[in-house]
């Protein structure tokens, strides 16, 4: 074989391992920096509560897709449509329906309008409103330029109460344009 070939191939697969190795030896510490994280959220979300357990979920909301039991309430994690692709959040629920926390964890909505819905203080406090059902337009203002956005997250808002409450999501304003 042709040493030109072979030294660097040799020399790429050394590194490769190297760094395969290094990686493995990290990832019990990225694991639990990872719960550690996700336990910080989880009691930010439901204050008063300090342990979670996983509730396996099988309902028929398709916007649920894991469940955080604590003795006082539920942290339930959805996935709605937004503009752009899949609106990840954790929203805080006491037993008695109240939401007590929201936060986008995942998006990748339009820059400077959608991804806005993450950070808009005055959009996402009116989700910690005690009135049943949340509709955009109605008694939520949504961010603006960003209504199909700000209609996911509200739709998410909505799932996990009535997974707490047991209310019908299919009858509430949820739906794009209702």
């Amino acid at each position: 074989m042709n040493k030109k070939i072979v030294v660097p191939v040799v020399v790429t697969v050394v590194l490769a391992a190297v760094l395969y190795g290094v990686a493995a030896g990290l990832l019990p510490a990225t694991n639990a920096n990872r719960l550690a994280d996700l336990k910080s959220i989880l009691t930010t979300l439901l204050p008063g509560s300090e342990t979670f357990t996983v509730e396996p979920y099988s309902g028929e909301d398709e916007n649920i897709s894991a469940v955080y039991k604590a003795d006082n309430g539920y942290v339930v994690e959805t996935v709605t449509d937004g503009y752009v692709d899949g609106i990840t959040m954790l929203v805080g629920v006491s037993n008695d329906g109240k939401v007590t926390g929201v936060v986008i964890r995942n998006q990748h909505e339009t820059w400077g309008l959608g991804q806005k819905a993450a950070n808009d203080v005055p959009f996402l406090t009116q989700l910690l409103r005690d009135e049943e059902t949340l509709t955009v337009g109605e008694n939520v203002d949504g961010v603006t330029g960003a209504t199909v956005t700000s209609k996911a997250v509200v739709k998410a808002v909505n799932s996990a109460k009535a997974f707490v409450t047991g209310a019908d999501v299919s009858s509430s304003a949820t739906e794009w344009g209702g």
